[in-house]
């Protein structure tokens, strides 16, 4: 399941889109206004789709402007078949287009395509188990407040987010945040993950779980 935002002056192909891609299961925000687009957070997003004729900023203006804030897939929905209008499309950072009319099948299946190889290295933020890492200013924010990490506490959750599901060693998260000309040793971990859940503990949150024997791994 993904979070897509679907951006169209439209309103029946707004609802027409959420109406497929909720049967896979996707949360999906509808925008008709081009504008609103460009002060909305995109950090939660993990697909977005664009038409590309819409009055006041058309698609291809609204990609250029969103771009470099954006880290998912950006998809234009589009009746425009020219080459040169897609190599356009695609120069501005476009990942694909869907062309109208198109099938229902056809969307679903071009979406989860692009959510399932999405590997891209995010710049700008990524999102985990309700925590929204800001990565360019090294925060995390939960429900839009900031969590009080200290630094070596965030660096070491956006570490064990980033490779959620896999299950790391005190030395190995050490090594990977403090370096190996660290001053202390690997035994400060458990003090740092003991404090970082009592802060997310806060929020109601337990995203760090000990594996015995082992170490940590982000859930």
């Amino acid at each position: 399941m993904a979070h897509i935002l679907v951006v169209d002056d439209d309103i029946a192909m707004l609802q027409l889109v959420r109406r497929v891609l909720e049967k896979d299961q996707h949360l999906v925000t509808l925008q008709s206004n081009a504008k609103a687009v460009t002060e909305m957070d995109f950090s939660k997003f993990g697909l977005i789709l664009l038409d590309v004729m819409m009055p006041e900023i058309d698609g291809f203006d609204l990609c250029n402007q969103i771009r470099d804030r954006v880290d998912c897939p950006i998809i234009f929905l589009t009746a425009k078949t020219q080459e040169s209008e897609i190599v356009q499309g695609l120069g501005l950072g476009a990942d694909d287009y869907i062309t109208k009319p198109f099938g229902t099948n056809e969307l679903r299946a071009r979406v989860n395509a692009h959510l399932r190889r999405d590997v891209r290295e995010k710049k700008n933020s990524f999102s985990i188990s309700g925590v929204i890492f800001r990565l360019n200013a090294k925060e995390a924010e939960i429900n839009s407040k900031k969590v009080p990490l200290t630094k070596s506490e965030y660096e070491i959750c956006e570490y064990l987010a980033r490779h959620h599901g896999q299950t790391f060693t005190r030395e190995q998260i050490y090594e990977a945040v403090f370096g190996f000309d660290g001053e202390s040793d690997s035994s400060v971990i458990s003090t740092h993950v003991k404090n970082i859940r009592g802060k997310l503990a806060e929020f109601h949150l337990s995203t760090i779980e000990t594996i015995w024997g082992v170490g940590y791994k982000w859930v």
